[in-house]
C-alpha cells in the first residue's frame, strides 16, 4: 500500500466549482491544501455535462459557458499551488487518535489531513437513460443526454425530452442554432426557473405537453423519427421527424461510500451546521452535498459556503490563529507584478 504521510491542513474531496473556490480561499488563509478528485480532470460535472451551457447566475459574470467558468475557477484555485490528486476515489475516512484524519483511496493510496472538506456534489452522477430497448443503438450518435458541442445541432431538427432546468435551458440555447426545436414533457407544468419557463413560452420552441417518447425509428445509429404518446386521454400517437434527440430526465445519484462514514444525513445529503461542519468535528461539507435550512442550490451559494468552512477548518488546523475574513482585493498575490 502506497503511503503519503505528509499531513495537510485541509483536504478537499471533490474538484468541482465548490471545491476549487474553497481551495483558493484556503490558500489565502495560508493553509496547506490538497484536492482529491475521482475524475481525471478538475471541474466536476460542469465541463463534462455542460461545457457549452451558458451560466448566468454568478454575480459579476453576465454570462459565460460552463467551460469558461471552469477554466477561470481552475486558474484561480492554482494561485497558491495546492496539491492536486486526480483519478482517485476516496473510499474510507477515519479519525486517528492524534485527531488527524486518514483517507483511503480505492487504488490503495492513503492521505493524511487535519481537516476534511467534502465538496463531492451529489456524488457520482449518471444520466437517467431513456427507458427503451432500442435507445442503446442511437446513444452518442443521434441520442444524447447532454449537449457538449452546440455546432453538432446546427440546422438540425432537435427533440428535447424533459421538464427541468436543463431541458428548458437547452431548448432556449438551441433555438437560435437548430433548424427547429421541439420540447416534450410528460406533465403540463415545468420545473425550471420561472423566468426561463416564461421565456420558453414566448420562444419559437414547439412545446408539447403532456407527451412522452413511445418509440424510436432510424438506421445505423441515426434517428429519423420518433413516435410520441399522449400521456392523458386517447388523443392518438404522433410521429415527428427529427435528427437529434436530447434526453434530460435527471440523474442517478451514488453517494457511496460517504453514507458509511458515520455522518448525519438528511434527504440524501450531509447535515451541516452554521460553520458548514458535519456531525464529525473537523469534517465539513459544502455545495450540493451539504444540507441546512433554507439552502440556496446555486453555484453562487457554494462560493459562500467554502470560505465559511475554510475559516473554521483553519481554527482547527491552527488553533492559535483566530477566524478571519480576508478580502482578495487586498492580497499581495493579485498585484500587477505577480
Amino acid at each position: 500500500m502506497a503511503m503519503q504521510e505528509e499531513i495537510y491542513d485541509v483536504t478537499i474531496i471533490g474538484g468541482g466549482p465548490a471545491g476549487l473556490f474553497a481551495a483558493f480561499y484556503s490558500g489565502m488563509r495560508e493553509m496547506k491544501t490538497k484536492i482529491i478528485e475521482y475524475l481525471p480532470y478538475l471541474g466536476g460535472k460542469v465541463p463534462y455535462f455542460y461545457p457549452e451551457k451558458v451560466i448566468r447566475d454568478i454575480g459579476g459574470i453576465v454570462q459565460a459557458t460552463g467551460e469558461e467558468v471552469t477554466d477561470q475557477l481552475v486558474q484561480q484555485a492554482m494561485t497558491f499551488d495546492p496539491t492536486i490528486v486526480l483519478g482517485e476515489r476516496v473510499v474510507g475516512m477515519q479519525k486517528r487518535a492524534d485527531g488527524n484524519f486518514q483517507l483511503m483511496s480505492s487504488n490503495g493510496q492513503v492521505h493524511y489531513s487535519k481537516t476534511v472538506l467534502l465538496a463531492t456534489g451529489f456524488g457520482i452522477l449518471h444520466s437517467i437513460k431513456l427507458d427503451h430497448p432500442e435507445a442503446i443503438d442511437y446513444e452518442e450518435k443521434s441520442l444524447h443526454y447532454t449537449v457538449r458541442k452546440l455546432a453538432d445541432y446546427q440546422d438540425k431538427h432537435v427533440l428535447i425530452s424533459g421538464g427541468g432546468n436543463s431541458a428548458v435551458d437547452w431548448a432556449l440555447e438551441l433555438e437560435g442554432i437548430a433548424k427547429h426545436v421541439t420540447l416534450i414533457h410528460r406533465r403540463d407544468q415545468f420545473k425550471g426557473l420561472e423566468s426561463s419557463v416564461t421565456k420558453l413560452k414566448n420562444s419559437r420552441v414547439n412545446v408539447m405537453t403532456p407527451y412522452e417518447i413511445k418509440a424510436l425509428h432510424g438506421i445505423d445509429g441515426q434517428i429519423e423519427k420518433v413516435t410520441l404518446r399522449h400521456t392523458e386521454g386517447d388523443d392518438g400517437d404522433i410521429e415527428l421527424p427529427i435528427d437529434r434527440l436530447v434526453v434530460n430526465h435527471g440523474f442517478q445519484i451514488n453517494l457511496e461510500p460517504i453514507t458509511s462514514w458515520g455522518l448525519d444525513m438528511i434527504d440524501g445529503m450531509i447535515a451541516v451546521d452554521s460553520r458548514m461542519q458535519t456531525s464529525m468535528e473537523g469534517v465539513f461539507a459544502i455545495g450540493d452535498i451539504a444540507h441546512y435550512p433554507n439552502k440556496l442550490g446555486l453555484i453562487a451559494g457554494a462560493f459562500n459556503e467554502g470560505p465559511i468552512a475554510v475559516n473554521h477548518a483553519k481554527k482547527i488546523a491552527d488553533p492559535k490563529d483566530p477566524v478571519k475574513h480576508l478580502f482578495s482585493t487586498n492580497y499581495a498575490a493579485f498585484t500587477e507584478e505577480d
